[in-house]
């Protein structure tokens, strides 16, 4: 139960498994961090409140978000794949297909900017964009507070929430609200880094933690901190010509043209497949890209490096980042639907 502060562990679980004989609920100005994890910043106008995650948790289990009510937020952002899905593509309304691989939403609380081109910098300004996205929810922010505001339910907790109706602002902050809470630091490597359980780790992803951090291979140059992620944006020479043009289609700088931020490796073992468009199937493949796959795009990031492994070293590199997997975040029934 390492996602927020004890007190708010036990007003959740009393709101959402009723174990808790007497709910009062205090604003809190943070959540508690696991070790090795720095504060998470929390916007003023969106202060913690149990109501709050309540409501936001409904709220991004509910289809109601979406045009015809076929798609929540959890269709693409699943709990057991750390709020990723399993698809290349996911599917929207009418089984659209998107245009992008869905990421993982754990610990999104810390990213400074958000979606793979990095055009938007908060939770609450994030939530619009699957509502309004033709490929996922194809509707806006008002028709969707109209349904919302039909619901006995939603009125009751946007009223305790935020002492209003659910309205466009009660919708994205309540939502963003919940997503604070997906904080994951509680894995092997957490255990053996931060806990000081030192058999957490076995001895061949320890090997592979020597390589993943070696100037050899040079993985910790953009996968790096808490996150495993520096948060920049790169091109990894996945192709010499993308269909997507990647932060370009933000900034219309031709240096932006084919780059893409660079994702958190925490729970990667369970986010397959890897890359902006799914095209890489399992770990294997990614690391065989970074050894013969790399391809001479002109916005390549220079920190790439050839490198070769044996078949030993390899399976070290992967047991390494599949010690990165946080079995209780993925498990935790307070992050699943009700």
């Amino acid at each position: 139960m390492a996602i927020v502060r004890r007190s708010v562990v036990c007003l959740l679980l009393g709101l959402i498994l009723g174990s808790c004989s007497k709910l009062e609920l205090p604003e809190l100005d943070r959540y508690e961090t696991p070790p090795g994890f720095s504060e998470m910043v929390i916007p003023a106008d969106n202060a913690f409140l149990a109501e709050r995650v309540e409501l936001g948790k409904a709220l991004f289990f509910d289809p109601i978000l979406s045009v015809d009510s076929s798609r929540s937020c959890a269709s693409c952002h699943i709990p057991a794949y750390a709020f990723s899905d399993t698809l290349a593509f996911s599917l929207g309304v009418e089984d659209r297909v998107g245009t992008r691989n869905s990421p993982s939403l754990a610990n999104v609380g810390y990213q400074v900017a958000l979606l793979r081109e990095g055009g938007v910098p908060t939770l609450e300004m994030q939530v619009l964009v699957p509502i309004q996205e033709h490929h996922e929810f194809a509707t806006n922010i008002l028709d969707v507070a109209k349904k919302v505001g039909e619901v006995p339910r939603y009125r009751d907790l946007a009223e305790r929430a935020y002492g209003r109706t659910p309205d466009p602002f009660v919708i994205t902050r309540a939502i963003a609200a919940f997503e604070r809470t997906l904080i994951s630091g509680n894995s092997r490597f957490d255990q053996w880094s931060y806990q000081g359980d030192w058999k957490a780790l076995s001895p061949s992803a320890i090997r592979g933690l020597d390589l993943f951090q070696s100037d050899r291979l040079g993985c910790a140059s953009c996968h790096s901190g808490f996150l495993f992620t520096d948060q920049s944006f790169a091109n990894n020479g996945l192709y010499e010509e993308y269909a997507d043009p990647g932060r370009y289609r933000l900034t219309g700088i031709e240096s932006d043209r084919a780059v893409f931020k660079v994702p958190s490796l925490r729970n990667v073992e369970v986010t397959a497949p890897y890359m902006h468009d799914g095209s890489l199937k399992d770990l294997r493949e990614v690391v065989l890209h970074y050894q013969h796959g790399i391809q001479d795009h002109p916005n390549k990031s220079p920190l790439l490096r050839t490198f070769q492994l044996t078949d030993r070293e390899t399976d070290d590199l992967i047991n390494f980042l599949k010690s990165l997997t946080d079995e209780a975040f993925l498990q935790n029934p307070i992050l699943h639907q009700e």
